[in-house]
This record gives structure tokens, C-alpha cells and sequence, in this order.
């Protein structure tokens, strides 16, 4: 596996991006390279990127800030229960240790299932097909939709997609991917088999017992689940409990307070 330096037209991006690569490297930092250079591996597909995404456990990020300390970059841990940001300049690499809704969060798993490929030049690792499906697969923000990157994986990948893996990632959230691999199958007829047929089966039995089964009590809205912005109205005024916060999901009060105030920050 190969990911083209054509991926960014600016050098000093590039140069930046490599120096990070390498520190970590040297400090023996456990990363994998997700986002635009891990896809082009996975699909062919070049597009231009204006950042590297990197992924991390949450519990080595100490260690990265005190690896890149002595640097002439600057390290900000943005939102805490999920990303911290690399920065030189303009430019900057994402620190990815979760997904924005708490859900995706990077554990010994996505190292275990790696891949190994060339990065700006470097030998290491990228994030798994079965993960890198998993966290893309709740984006469905008004200005970002990442279910064609799914549709173009699930094209490339899915002779070694671990299918029952990749069943276990979504656990509860199931229908999430049963929409996507629904999508799949109206973008290309002609290859809808390239999807297994056990796992559509056991999907559409789960939705069908679920349909037959008494829907549960209390208002739920698993809406800001798959974007931050566009369900507010169903928790501020139509009074559904945010299926992102604790005890139904994996964040607190503030958490999700301050990724909703950067919806603003991030229009400015």
C-alpha cells in the first residue's frame, strides 16, 4: 500500500507532516495514519486534503505532547474527549482518540488489525478497514457526508473486511450500517454481492424482530449521534434525551456542551 506527497500541493505542509511522523517514530509513539492517506490506500482515490489525520489512544497522549515539547510546534488538546490538533503555522495534523459523539473510541483493536503502508515517504501504519467504516459511517453532518468514502471501501475492501468484526464494532448502532450497506447496494446493482449474504440476512432479521418488538420507553433521540448540529431542536425544545450523553452513551453534560458551541466557532 502507497500513499502518494500528491495528496497536498504545499511543501512545507508535507515537510511538517513528515517531521511529526518521524518524532513519533522515534519516540515510539503508537499512531496510525487515518483520513485522506489511509482511503487512497484503501480505494485508489486521490483527493486533496488540507491536513493529516493521525489516530492515537487517548492514554498515549501525554507522551505525544511531551515528545513534540521541545519542537517548534505547538500541541492543543481542542476537544478532549475526542481530538487535539498538531500546529506549525497555518497548517496543522489532527489527534484523533475518539469520534466527536463518544462513540469510535481508538482501542488496542485498531493497532491489532493495522495495515502496514507508505506514508509521505514512511513506512508505517494505517487505521483498519473495519474501523475507519465504523467512525465514518456517523458523519451525516448538512456539510459533510462520509457514506460515498463508505460505498468506495466496502467497493475495494470487501474481501478482507472480518465482517462479524465489523458487526461488533457497531454493536446497538446496527441500523447505521445496515443504511450504509443498503447504500452500497443501490450505488452498484451489479456488485451488490460483494456484501455477504449472512450479513445482510442477520441484519434484516434484527430489523425485522425489531419491528415486530414494542418500541421502548422514553423519549430518545439517537439523531445527534449521526451529527452535532441538526437535532438540537429535538433536545432543546422537543424535550428527547441526547443519546450521546451518559448513562445511554459515552459523554457528559460538558462534553457535548462544548462540541456544540463549535458549531459556531467553526462557521466563523
Amino acid at each position: 500500500m502507497n500513499a502518494s506527497a500528491g495528496l497536498i500541493a504545499d511543501k512545507n505542509a508535507e515537510d511538517f507532516y513528515q517531521d511529526v511522523l518521524i518524532g513519533l517514530q522515534n519516540a515510539d509513539i503508537p499512531f496510525l495514519v487515518g483520513g485522506a492517506y489511509a482511503f487512497i490506500c484503501y480505494t485508489g482515490i486521490t483527493r486533496p486534503t488540507k491536513d493529516l489525520d493521525i489516530f492515537i489512544r487517548r492514554k498515549d497522549y501525554d507522551r505525544l505532547n511531551a515528545a513534540l515539547a521541545d519542537t517548534r510546534y505547538k500541541v492543543d488538546l481542542t476537544y478532549p474527549h475526542w481530538l487535539a490538533k498538531i500546529h506549525f503555522g497555518d497548517e496543522f495534523v489532527d489527534v484523533i482518540f475518539n469520534s466527536g459523539n463518544g462513540i469510535a473510541e481508538v482501542d488496542d483493536a485498531w493497532f491489532e488489525r493495522s495495515h502496514r503502508a507508505e506514508v509521505l515517504g514512511l513506512q508505517t501504519c494505517i487505521c483498519p478497514v473495519e474501523e475507519t467504516i465504523w467512525s465514518k459511517a456517523f458523519i451525516m453532518e448538512r456539510e459533510r457526508y462520509d457514506g460515498a468514502d463508505i460505498v468506495h471501501m466496502l467497493r475495494a475492501c470487501s474481501g478482507q473486511i472480518d465482517w462479524r468484526h465489523l458487526l461488533d464494532r457497531f454493536g446497538d448502532h446496527w441500523r447505521v450500517l445496515l443504511i450504509h450497506l443498503t447504500a452500497f447496494g443501490f450505488v452498484y446493482p451489479a456488485e451488490r454481492n460483494l456484501v455477504p449474504l449472512w450479513v445482510m440476512d442477520e441484519l434484516l432479521d434484527r430489523l425485522r424482530t425489531e419491528t415486530h418488538t414494542p418500541p421502548p420507553h422514553g423519549a430518545l433521540c439517537a439523531g445527534p449521534l449521526l451529527s452535532r448540529e441538526q437535532y438540537l431542536t429535538d433536545i432543546r425544545n422537543w424535550g428527547y434525551q441526547d443519546a450521546r450523553v451518559i448513562p445511554v452513551g459515552n459523554m457528559t453534560p460538558d462534553e457535548t456542551a462544548r462540541w456544540t458551541d463549535a458549531i459556531q466557532q467553526s462557521k466563523e
